[in-house]
């Protein structure tokens, strides 16, 4: 009998630490209602979301267009994580004055700073609309599918922004079987309000990143502003804090592992419902491509940020966004092997042929699929070069965007014609624009070695057959293939030769633009041989996949809603807002481990190296360590907790999404997932998958005791 007992209690506790699987949209949250109160939510459906009256999706926001933040005051303070304000701090350092080494609190709303092109989206309603959007796409496949689409999207979209009121998207849900409107306002007077430094808010580098245990203070805050009637404004001397429907009390009692977890958030893109093939198609070529592309963009971005601290924060916003999937697309592709996932999706996908036998459906979808992929592999890899490769040169990018006024200058020359003022100025324009969007990321020095080594890579990988001709008719007149210095010397040719290089030079082109002049320039006649190669040869062949690919996976899931039809199904992430549920715990990564939920400052300490670009700390914090004044913000046992996990589903996009107690109340900030269970946006892992989490007692220890912002912390509702 004692056996017994003892097995059914080690079957609960080992159920209780599976990941909770699922997404769900927030408007159709009863659906999983009874399974959220079985784990210990405390609140209504209506708490959780109601268009009539404020709830939790009230105080939650897509910030900055790809990420997740929550509001935490009456007066318009939010909380996000760090990396999702790196580029904006960033932007607002100096060498002199550098906010991101140093960090930055306002002690007053007379210092906060405003943050140019930060967005605050805010969610108003959900309506599913899927009966018009089908009405009017009728039959429609392929591009008529896509065109039809755009148009019903407009539409609706046009008509439900009230003319710029409101922002409203029109979004495919289940690929392409359901659809919702989504309403939201957009607020872009934000204002940075406080950060940690670098060395804690990015604590442990690309070395921690996607791993656990970890210690990063991944936050910072901001603060939204209206005008005086509490609506969006530009920025303006005269507006005032944003007052929200709702914000969330903070809970500084302390997780402890079983405790319910929910969280609110904006996640980015999943694949959960990819075939097979798609999955081998990543394993084999697509991923391990992105992989070399990247690390050799980051090798020759670090080398220069080292010598140069001008450099370093010029580039530091990119090279943490290429780093952060780098290392991702490194651990998806290990996780996928490791738990045999196309193995498995391949047992799933024979159990829907089986079925769909048994139901007379006769259709061939899987046989479709293999076709349209095999079809496809052999430009894939291309693909991934020329978008992670040929692109990672800011001059290519804005070389390219150079094309269209070379083939309208090209058109009329053919015809004998000459093309109107009008015409010229839109392209021109247009170019002007690409050159402001990319050149921010030029520095001279990193730009020259990405042109060479980039060039390099891609001869190396691609299939000598569909190589662009600037090779055989320029490049190598100029050396060997196989020789570095051919491709330096290359790269010292345009930029002796070009006038993208010079900012003078090329406002003067746009000035009086010339067709002769564009077509000698040796930025633009690398780009031309790229992109008319890319876009003549090769890119049709991708989109006619895409196409294909996107009408399979429409009728694949319709059929698959249809055998599950008995269990409540989940959409892919799109970047809307979403709740997912489950509880804090730790995991066993593998034989005889096991993995604490939290981590302490003391395990911050024990990695601390002074001067390391990855683990070192400020001298404050030793300090505070040192005398352990923790304040209130120190866990029962006299620690501080740094971060802890829960089993939570997440994914990119869920950055700075609340974690919320049974209470609704904040306990932290999700800020990453963990390395076993990458494999994630495909297939979802209910033994690995874990949220990591920043502790919010962490978070006010730092506010309240290295940053001495008791302005802030007073403006929060903290319950103890």
């Amino acid at each position: 009998m004692k056996k017994i007992l003892l097995s059914f209690v080690a079957a609960l506790m080992m159920f209780g630490s599976r990941a909770d699987e699922g997404m769900w949209i927030p408007s159709l949250i009863g659906k999983n209602y009874e399974e959220m109160l079985r784990l210990g939510l405390k609140l209504s459906k209506e708490d959780l979301y109601d268009i009539n009256h404020s709830s939790l999706k009230d105080a939650i926001l897509q910030f900055g267009g790809g990420c997740t933040a929550e509001m935490i005051s009456g007066n318009g303070l939010l909380l996000t994580n760090h990396h999702c304000g790196y580029d904006a701090i960033a932007t607002l350092s100096t060498v002199e004055r550098n906010l991101l080494d140093n960090g930055f609190w306002a002690h007053n709303l007379n210092e906060e700073l405003p943050a140019q092109g930060v967005t605050a989206l805010f969610l108003q309603r959900m309506e599913d609309i899927t009966d018009q959007v089908k009405a009017a796409l009728g039959n429609a496949t392929g591009e008529e599918f896509s065109k039809k689409f755009e148009a019903i999207s407009k539409e609706i979209e046009e008509k439900y922004a009230e003319k710029g009121k409101y922002v409203a998207n029109v979004r495919s849900f289940f690929n392409g079987n359901q659809f919702f409107l989504i309403i939201y306002k957009r607020y872009t007077d934000v204002r940075l309000v406080g950060t940690p430094p670098k060395s804690l808010g990015k604590y442990g580098g690309d070395t921690d990143n996607w791993m656990w245990p970890r210690h990063t203070s991944d936050f910072s805050m901001f603060r939204v502003y209206a005008d005086e009637n509490n609506q969006p404004k530009p920025y303006s001397a005269t507006n005032v804090p944003y007052h929200p429907k709702k914000y969330l009390p903070i809970s500084i009692r302390g997780e402890r592992e079983g405790d319910y977890a929910m969280i609110f958030g904006y996640p980015g893109r999943t694949n959960r419902y990819e075939v097979s093939y798609g999955v081998d198609l990543a394993v084999n070529v697509t991923n391990p491509s992105i992989v070399a592309c990247r690390d050799l963009r980051l090798g020759i971005m670090r080398r220069h940020m080292d010598m140069n601290k001008g450099t370093y924060l010029q580039l530091t916003s990119l090279y943490s966004r290429i780093a952060n999937y780098w290392k991702y697309f490194i651990g998806q592709t290990e996780q996928l092997k490791r738990l045999n996932v196309v193995e498995k999706k391949m047992k799933n996908e024979d159990d829907f042929s089986k079925w769909e036998r048994e139901n007379n459906i006769d259709v061939g979808l899987l046989g479709n699929f293999a076709k349209i992929y095999a079809d496809y592999r052999p430009y894939a890899k291309h693909s991934v070069y020329y978008s992670e490769g040929f692109r990672a040169s800011a001059v290519a990018r804005v070389a390219g965007a150079l094309k269209p006024l070379y083939d309208a200058y090209e058109r009329n020359s053919t015809r004998k014609t000459k093309m109107s003022e009008d015409t010229v100025k839109k392209f021109v324009d247009q170019a002007r624009m690409a050159y402001r969007a990319n050149m921010k990321e030029f520095d001279p020095g990193t730009e020259k070695d990405m042109l060479a080594e980039m060039t390099e890579l891609y001869y190396n990988n691609v299939p000598k057959e569909q190589l662009p001709d600037i090779y055989a008719k320029v490049i190598f007149k100029k050396g060997k293939s196989d020789s570095k210095a051919t491709y330096t010397n290359y790269a010292n040719y345009i930029f002796t030769n070009s006038f993208l290089i010079d900012s003078n030079k090329f406002n003067a082109f746009c000035k009086a633009p010339s067709f002769e002049k564009l077509k000698k320039d040796a930025a633009f006649q690398y780009a031309y041989s790229f992109v008319s190669n890319y876009s003549k040869n090769y890119q049709p062949k991708i989109e006619a996949f895409s196409i294909k690919k996107a009408d399979l996976s429409r009728e694949y899931m319709r059929q698959l809603m249809q055998e599950k039809k008995y269990r409540n199904m989940y959409p892919d992430a799109n970047s809307t807002m979403r709740i997912t549920y489950g509880k804090v715990a730790g995991y066993e990564p593998q034989d005889a481990v096991h993995y604490n939920y939290f981590t302490t400052l003391d395990g911050l300490i024990a990695k601390y190296k002074p001067g390391s670009d990855e683990f070192d700390a400020p001298k404050e914090l030793i300090t505070l360590y040192n005398m352990k004044d923790y304040g209130r913000y120190a866990d029962r046992d006299g620690t501080i907790h740094t971060c802890f996990m829960t089993t939570n589903d997440i994914t990119g996009g869920n950055s700075g999404s609340p974690v919320m107690n049974a209470y609704g109340e904040l306990t932290g900030a999700a800020f990453d997932g963990n390395w076993e269970a990458m494999s994630g946006d495909i297939a979802f892992d209910k033994k690995y998958k874990r949220t990591i989490v920043c502790d919010i007692r962490y978070i006010l220890f730092l506010i309240d005791k290295m940053g001495h912002a008791n302005n802030l912390i007073q403006e929060m509702d903290i319950r103890e």
